[in-house]
């Protein structure tokens, strides 16, 4: 292939030695196919695997479609978002599952994606066709809303300022770049280090604009719902909240007993996990993988196995 490949699939290796748990044949569903980089290594190291890969974006399912053309026999890509796709999947022999809730590097670097400080739209969509964007959230939401997302997402202590900075600057002119909001943005937050100061803020738009937390407890929903016996999950993080949401419900899935702390003995049998973690703490990027792919440095990867029936 001689297109030049644009995303550093994080966390490999430790992907790779996660689902090494997997049976060796059934189906694996790469919720978030991206550029391919997962799906490849996933194909080559289990031979037997089939592999359905997701996503929304159409350029990511066109590049990664011609990228694993060596696999067509095992391959194939569906468009959507996951929440929608997965409760159908989890119909077949589901041997693993993985997602990787990052933003791929393309969409980040290409400036008409609107996600970066330098771009000269708002945009932010996973789907390029979905009606709602960032323009909408910056231009369109009320100051409240705005203070919510802030203080939520980005977990920003200036959210009051920052949203009352992005208020006043909208009722001058509509703000219509991703230049004009760092910008904004940057003359009443804290300077921090090399990181520009919005980057938290950028995120919790983003999170808003693709309704990101909201896929995760969808995803999670549906393994909860139709657990598929044997299989592994492998979830990818970035973001404390997502890696929260994860967290939460992997504990539960693993816990047998379900007694209230107060019960004298256990009455319920023990016997309600699900399965268990594979790994008390999450894979973190080597120092080695930071400094090729700095990006990498806030990714955890928090595996599960769910019980054979």
């Amino acid at each position: 292939m001689n297109e030049k490949i644009p995303h550093i699939p994080v966390l490999l290796d430790e992907v790779l030695e996660c689902f090494e748990a997997m049976p060796e044949e059934g189906v694996f569903i790469d919720c978030t196919l991206g550029y391919g980089g997962h799906s490849e290594a996933i194909l080559k190291k289990f031979p037997k695997i089939r592999l359905v890969g997701i996503d929304q974006d159409p350029e990511a399912i066109a590049f990664a479609t011609k990228r694993l053309e060596p696999f067509k026999e095992r391959f194939e890509a569906r468009r959507g978002r996951f929440s929608d796709l997965l409760p159908e999947l989890l119909e077949l022999p589901v041997a693993g599952i993985l997602a990787d809730f990052g933003v791929s590097s393309l969409q980040l670097d290409k400036k008409e994606r609107g996600f970066s400080f330098q771009s000269e739209t708002l945009d932010m969509r996973m789907n390029p066709e979905a009606g709602f964007s960032a323009y909408d959230v910056v231009n369109g939401y009320p100051p409240e809303e705005l203070e919510r997302i802030f203080r939520e997402y980005a977990e920003e202590r200036a959210w009051r300022k920052a949203a009352k900075a992005v208020v006043e600057a909208r009722a001058k002119k509509p703000i219509e770049s991703g230049i004009e909001l760092s910008e904004i943005l940057g003359r009443v937050l804290p300077k921090r280090g090399k990181t520009n100061p919005a980057t938290a803020l950028f995120q919790a738009i983003r999170i808003e604009v693709n309704d990101e937390l909201g896929e995760i407890r969808r995803l999670l929903d549906a393994l909860e719902a139709h657990p598929p016996a044997g299989a592994v999950v492998g979830l990818i993080t970035f973001h404390s909240l997502e890696d929260r949401l994860v967290k939460q419900r992997f504990k539960k899935w693993s816990t047998a007993c379900i007694c209230p702390p107060e019960a004298f003995r256990c009455t319920c049998g023990g016997d309600h996990a699900l399965g268990r973690m594979l790994g008390r703490k999450p894979f973190t990027a080597k120092a080695e993988e930071v400094k090729r792919n700095p990006r990498s440095r806030s990714a955890k990867l928090r595996c599960f196995r769910f019980e054979e029936r």
